[in-house]
């Protein structure tokens, strides 16, 4: 009999997705192949904690269910590999960098992938309405530049909602991302291993868009694997593979676009997606055959074979 992998799972955190991420961890150790790994669920509720929980427990691998702040953006990937163990998803700077939106946006812009039109404004910089309405339109998204699972973004049409919502993202981080908004089919592409795997369309049942009670209430949003128009679904891979190869993404992530009539226009990466029974990346590797428990393998598998070096 094969020695089992020891997979240690994190999820908790200090971030605004706390309960988003101890959704995701419990369903990830329940679903875990015992046949296959040793499973330790490990739930944190600081920083200071992680070095403590794991440096005793040998492990071979980590998945990080952790989101937001102190799960994506690098922090825990560099503990992790400062404990020489091994983990999911992009590596140190990689989850860093797309972290944060704008400076994402930037970089893929580089390669040729589309882009909504957007600025930022830090926290202590004045902005108006006036102003942003002549660049990007006379209706705006409002959104932390730092943060997911769409908690704290605001459609904004007036000078007064601008400051509400401004003030509401400086309350969860000091940069805001002012973005035109784009009428269109919300979708997502999952990347493993360097590999495009089936695109999801997004319908929101539970909002106007795909916000945090669409994303996470069961029957909040219809999210099936859609293929367009054979040109149309070129861009798309493309776009996703481009995005994942701009950013340095090894492992797994998973690329979000807004497809406005024929053109798909870049959103985010998402390197740590969400694992949930409602989650958008399972629901495309089902499409292929794989059962949750065998995503997270495939997961897993292609996690192990990135040199973090």
């Amino acid at each position: 009999m094969s020695k089992l992998l020891k997979v240690g799972v994190i999820s908790g955190g200090v971030s605004t997705e706390r309960d988003v991420s101890l959704n995701t961890g419990r369903e990830i150790v329940k679903n875990l192949n015992r046949g296959k790994y040793e499973v330790f669920d490990i739930v944190i509720n600081s920083e200071n904690e992680v070095f403590e929980k794991l440096k005793d427990l040998n492990l071979d691998f980590v998945y990080i269910a952790l989101h937001g702040a102190f799960g994506e953006d690098g922090r825990i990937q560099a503990i992790l590999e400062s404990l020489g163990i091994a983990y999911g998803g992009p590596g140190v700077m990689s989850s860093s960098v797309c972290m944060d939106k704008e400076l994402t946006k930037k970089i893929v812009a580089t390669y040729g992938v589309r882009v909504a039109k957007g600025l930022s404004v830090r926290r202590g910089e004045t902005a108006d309405f006036k102003t942003i309405s002549e660049k990007l339109g006379k209706r705006i998204i409002v959104k932390p530049n730092s943060g997911g699972s769409s908690i704290g973004v605001s459609f904004v049409e007036s000078e007064e909602q601008l400051q509400e919502a401004l003030k509401l993202v400086f309350t969860m981080d000091k940069e805001a991302l002012v973005e035109e908004v784009l009428s269109g089919t919300e979708i997502s592409v999952p990347v493993i291993d360097g590999k495009v795997y089936p695109t999801l369309k997004i319908e929101a049942v539970a909002g106007d868009y795909f916000d945090y009670k669409s994303k996470y209430s069961d029957g909040g949003a219809r999210e099936f694997v859609f293929e367009f128009e054979k040109e149309i679904q070129q861009e798309i891979d493309k776009f996703a593979y481009d995005s994942y190869y701009a950013m340095k993404c090894e492992g797994f992530s998973r690329v979000d676009f807004m497809v406005v009539g024929d053109k798909p226009y870049f959103m985010e990466v998402n390197t740590l997606p969400g694992m949930t029974a409602a989650s958008l990346l399972p629901k495309s590797t089902a499409s292929k055959g794989y059962s949750y428990s065998e995503t997270l393998d495939l997961l897993i598998e292609a996690s192990l074979k990135v040199d973090r070096k």
